[in-house]
């Protein structure tokens, strides 16, 4: 009987990591969430649990490496190895104009988009070592790691970081049968899309809905995202499909950024 495979993804209490681990547990896999959020994490396991999801949780902060190694020994502890780690979790951090920007906010954004994917990288890396089979870690970047965009300083610094971090890992880490990709969405209709619309209609005069509304109107495919597309491009990295792929950042945008 052939053993199935555990799959452990930050911040996916909701949102895109939420819809990581639903369609990753249609393709199979044993599910470990994991989210800051208590209340939403363990709302997210029981709805899970109640669908037959081979699944369990932890509660964690990405950004203390204690909370990441302890994610990891709770997917072996619990299933026996950790086949696919997903650093998902993330933030926008606060919007506005580079010459606004405050030291408190900077610190957290890269704290949970940088240090946060170091710490995932390291804690899963240092397991898959050991199996005889290596493993897969799939970070998420963005569309924001490949061009910079106005108002979002920190966070387009941050994804630029994840864009390295994924070429330095992949290259560290081949040789143990582990491969390191990452996922890099456009506009996904999420609420972190609600809050950066928000926020512009501070600085841009924008009304409710404008904001997002303009930004779509840039994608070729002519539609926003959603946790589905994201989803499709996670499960193929996912897949043995892509086992010889490995130090891309690839984009899932609709038709946004080219390169």
């Amino acid at each position: 009987m052939t053993k199935q495979k555990v799959a452990v993804i930050t911040g996916s209490g909701q949102g895109i990591g939420k819809g990581l681990a639903e369609r990753l547990a249609k393709d199979g896999f044993a599910i470990v969430l994991s989210d800051i959020n208590e209340t939403t994490l363990s709302e997210t396991e029981r709805e899970f649990r109640d669908k037959g999801v081979n699944v369990t949780s932890l509660v964690g902060n990405v950004a203390k490496l204690e909370d990441q190694v302890a994610l990891v020994q709770k997917a072996v502890d619990t299933f026996g190895s950790v086949d696919v780690f997903i650093n998902n979790a993330g933030i926008e951090g606060p919007l506005g104009p580079i010459t606004d920007v405050e030291p408190e906010g900077v610190d957290r954004v890269l704290d949970i988009n940088v240090k946060g994917v170091i710490y995932g990288i390291k804690a899963a890396a240092n397991q898959m070592k050991g199996q005889e089979t290596g493993g897969k870690i799939i970070n998420a970047c963005s569309i924001a790691g490949h061009e910079g965009f106005e108002m979002l300083a920190p966070y387009s610094a941050s994804k630029f970081a994840v864009k390295g971090l994924t070429h330095v890992a992949a290259k560290e880490l081949a040789k143990f049968k582990i491969t390191v990709n990452s996922y890099c969405p456009g506009i996904v209709g999420t609420s972190m899309w609600e809050r950066l619309d928000e926020e512009m209609m501070k600085f841009l005069g924008t009304k409710k809905g404008e904001a997002f509304q303009k930004y779509a109107e840039g994608i070729a495919l002519g539609r926003t995202q959603t946790p589905e597309d994201v989803a499709n491009l996670v499960s193929f990295l996912a897949s043995p499909g892509s086992d010889y792929i490995t130090g891309q950042n690839i984009l899932t945008d609709g038709g946004m950024v080219f390169n």
